[in-house]
């Protein structure tokens, strides 16, 4: 490491001030602070609270609670394509399957926001900051595991520039990142980011066996919804996939564990509480966001469960947990700290709405069964305003004591 170190001292005075390399000096200081420890922690100018916690450290970690999910996701591409195709196959199989699905996507979305990142850098000449590290890795692990590579590439410029950089750059985008690019992804190629493609049949297409869906447990209750003489929801996900005789596949101990289909970091509700875990001991997450998620989708389905006017009410309110990404979307998208609400009772707030809306889109609204991207990026815009008026009732109330 010293003589890594030696090479960028002698090579630092041409990026810097009035070097032959000026223009890429933020550039150039990102690799160095992405290797070692940088030089100042916090701004020069603001009042700041300085603690070892540098951008940096923050963003590892949060990189690193996500590892699970992405580790996870990796197998079940693979566990899920030998399903589809009714094939035995070892771990080690489904793994190398997986990881040539998955880490292309990884690898794309990384260099496309990157580029990004430098770009900005280089015309508005300032620091490239370490929060693109985890948006590179939400955004694949938000993805079905079919998506082109091309449309990871364009869904990721666009959220980087129109969610992040138009507003600021890291630290004053309103809405989230990763999400703004699965939005864009579902509004522009619905057909890529909808339906049957959550599971990967290998290239070119295998014949996949009589009666199997990939279709996730949310978009299963979905086509159920209406039909008349059907099986219900429940007796679906506690029985067979779809036809295929695999007991107990959509029971909720397996929804829990993830060996289903989906988008490739989502299904593990588990892994999910893992990444939870190192978040909130880690200081980095708030508990009130997760909590509260959760409280709020069970109290939505607990209120459903009592009126039950369609099997997709009918639902047990402790399934929503392990339905689709609600799990990931309470732990790594709702507790993101630049959108999410910063006043202590607004984080209740917005979390409980974020489980409220989640829910409520998925009942009433077929169409979008992942409830919680739409949930998260609309009270991502209300929570300013949950904020300024949680404080407006602390001023009152404080008055009020002063007035006594």
């Amino acid at each position: 490491m010293k003589f890594l170190r030696k090479i960028l001292d002698s090579q630092k005075p041409l990026f810097a001030k009035g070097g032959k390399f000026e223009k890429l000096h933020y550039l150039f200081e990102a690799g160095e602070t992405f290797m070692f420890v940088p030089d100042q922690v916090t701004p020069k100018k603001g009042a700041q609270i300085r603690d070892a916690i540098d951008l940096k450290r923050l963003m590892m970690t949060v990189v690193i609670a996500m590892i699970p999910c992405l580790l996870f996701g990796i197998w079940n591409v693979g566990h899920q394509h030998f399903i589809s195709v009714g094939l035995e196959a070892t771990l080690l199989e489904k793994i190398l399957i997986g990881s040539k699905q998955v880490l292309p996507i990884v690898l794309v979305s990384y260099i496309a926001g990157g580029l990004v990142e430098v770009v900005f850098s280089t015309i508005r000449r300032h620091p490239i900051n370490e929060g693109f590290l985890v948006t590179g890795m939400l955004i694949p692990l938000i993805m079905p595991p079919n998506i082109p590579l091309w449309q990871v590439a364009i869904a990721t410029i666009f959220a980087i520039v129109i969610a992040k950089e138009v507003f600021g750059g890291t630290g004053m985008n309103i809405l989230n990142v990763a999400l703004t690019a699965r939005v864009f992804l579902y509004f522009g190629f619905p057909s890529d980011i909808s339906g049957d493609v959550w599971t990967f049949y290998g290239e070119p297409k295998e014949e996949v066996i009589s009666g199997y869906s990939g279709a996730t447990p949310l978009s299963l209750g979905a086509e159920t919804v209406g039909k008349t003489n059907s099986e219900s929801v429940l007796n679906r996900m506690d029985g067979y996939s779809a036809g295929i005789s695999i007991p107990d596949f959509y029971s909720f101990e397996n929804m829990f564990l993830g060996a289903i289909p989906g988008s490739i970091g989502e299904t593990s509700a588990l892994m999910c509480l893992i990444g939870a875990i190192i978040l909130i001991f880690s200081g980095v997450a708030s508990w009130k966001v997760i909590v509260s998620v959760f409280a709020g989708a069970y109290f939505m389905g607990w209120v459903f469960n009592l009126f039950g006017l369609n099997e997709f009410m009918l639902i047990p309110p402790h399934y929503h947990f392990v339905m689709g990404g609600l799990a990931f979307g309470a732990v790594f998208m709702a507790t993101d700290p630049v959108s999410a609400a910063q006043t202590e009772t607004g984080k209740w707030i917005y979390g409980f709405m974020i489980g409220l809306l989640t829910v409520l889109i998925r009942i009433f609204n077929p169409a979008y069964p992942e409830g919680i991207m739409l949930a998260v990026l609309f009270m991502n815009v209300f929570a300013p305003l949950i904020d300024f008026y949680v404080i407006e009732a602390n001023k009152k109330r404080r008055l009020k004591r002063a007035k006594v």
